[in-house]
């Protein structure tokens, strides 16, 4: 049996195989440094999104304590957080009026939801820290993942690759235009 042939992987770039890539360089940034990349409100995404417009920050809702923005990293179309102005790390350091908004405007994101993309349930989470899995742990933030019957598939476990069925800016426009109906 002839030995195989040692060959080069810089030889192979552009070679066709099996698999179809989904190419993500927006988030080397967030891979390489991850949570570490946050150390304060300086370069903080939850401090600075709001300096900027909502389109660009993705923001659906600003509240007087509180705000509402999509996920830059969605784990289901229309997953959005609710994040304090004020940068803070644990849900025991808002006071009463943030922790009353920040509650009101979880409640009011899901009917939104519930009008624009008629989800089967939702995951709601607070991950407290980073040995609890937070992201960017130095600022509080809930997430609300709409969840759909069969939206769980062998592609996040076999590709890690996410299927999205709308740009972020098309979501945010979907939910921005819903929220003034869906407060109560």
């Amino acid at each position: 049996m002839p030995e195989p042939q040692y060959q080069d992987p810089a030889d192979l770039a552009g070679v066709p195989d099996a698999f179809q890539r989904l190419w993500n360089p927006h988030r080397a940034a967030y891979q390489t440094r991850g949570q570490d990349q946050v150390t304060g409100e300086n370069n903080c995404p939850f401090c600075r999104g709001p300096e900027r417009s909502d389109e660009q920050s993705l923001i659906v809702h600003r509240g007087s304590r509180c705000f509402v923005l999509l996920n830059l990293y969605p784990y289901n179309p229309g997953h959005l957080l609710v994040c304090p102005y004020r940068h803070v790390p644990d849900l025991t350091d808002l006071e009463e009026d943030e922790a009353a908004e920040f509650i009101q405007l979880t409640q009011t994101a899901m009917r939104v939801l519930r009008t624009v993309a008629r989800p089967a349930g939702f995951n709601l989470g607070i991950n407290q820290g980073k040995v609890g899995g937070a992201g960017i742990a130095a600022h509080l933030h809930q997430h609300i993942v709409p969840r759909w019957g069969g939206d769980t598939n062998f592609l996040p476990i076999v590709a890690q690759t996410k299927n999205l069925s709308a740009t972020l800016g098309e979501a945010r426009d979907l939910v921005a235009q819903a929220w003034p109906g869906a407060i109560t």
